[in-house]
């Protein structure tokens, strides 16, 4: 509907806590073709539905990539972990990403470099059909981490990306509802202290990385330290990258 929002909807909405209710009923009235169709996007929106699970995509880097019912949604501190990502990746190299989710991270790679070779890996097969969608050129594969991933890769990665889980179990509660009810536990949930994922990429990461190669973690800013350990235990170099701005934080290993 290519109409200014009604001022009503906009009430609805911040009676509803959206702080940012004029431009959820902008984008909202944007996507809608219809009003039956503005009415039922409102309905889910106020139910608790992630803004960008109802719209059905997300903005990311200046990308607009497709988001399904159920897909974690993509957060703006990842935007460094794509940059960072991108940016260790020489023209025609090899990106993997792990835990890919909507596929947000190598997404932004391959639009910066066509010619990469990029394979992407989620174990929520929600998660694989958004990825696919979002990466028509790359493989995608449905798995446990790295285990779907072809063998010939072994010893030619240029960049191992993950944003894996890092909320500690017990933490979980404590997260918006749009999170807990609306995106898969399995994306959120990195056990006791919130690095068990972060523990097996690593672990993995060096029969997969060429010499030079890198491997990207985001991480949480008090959690770095521990991620950097795992790092270190799987005998990588590793150094810790922060951007205040988004408030990131993304350890990155190198093989020693």
């Amino acid at each position: 509907m290519s109409v200014p929002p009604p001022p009503e909807l906009i009430a609805t909405l911040r009676a509803a806590g959206c702080v940012y209710a004029e431009d959820e009923a902008r984008l909202l009235c944007a996507t809608a073709a219809d009003r039956a169709e503005l009415d039922a996007l409102v309905a889910r929106r106020l139910a608790g539905v992630p803004l960008e699970q109802v719209l059905g995509f997300v903005e990311f880097a200046g990308l607009r990539l497709s988001l399904r019912p159920g897909v974690f949604v993509p957060r703006r501190r990842t935007e460094l972990l794509a940059r960072l990502a991108a940016d260790a990746c020489p023209r025609g190299g090899v990106l993997v990403e792990l835990c890919c989710g909507a596929g947000a991270v190598a997404a932004v790679a391959a639009a910066g470099d066509p010619t990469l070779a990029v394979h992407a890996v989620d174990v929520d097969p929600a998660a694989v059909a958004c990825a696919r969608d979002n990466l028509p050129t790359a493989r995608v594969y449905a798995g446990d981490l790295d285990a779907p991933l072809p063998a010939e890769l072994r010893g030619r990665v240029d960049v191992l990306a993950a944003n894996a889980p890092y909320v500690p179990s017990a933490e979980i509660g404590l997260l918006p509802a749009e999170a807990r009810e609306y995106e898969p536990r399995l994306a959120l949930d990195g056990g006791a202290d919130g690095l068990d994922v972060h523990r097996r990429i690593a672990a993995a990461a060096p029969r997969w990385l060429r010499p030079g190669g890198r491997l990207l973690i985001e991480t949480g800013a008090h959690q770095a330290s521990g991620t950097a350990a795992a790092m270190t235990a799987a005998g990588l170099a590793a150094t810790v990258v922060g951007a205040a701005e988004l408030a990131a934080t993304v350890v990155v290993g190198v093989p020693a």
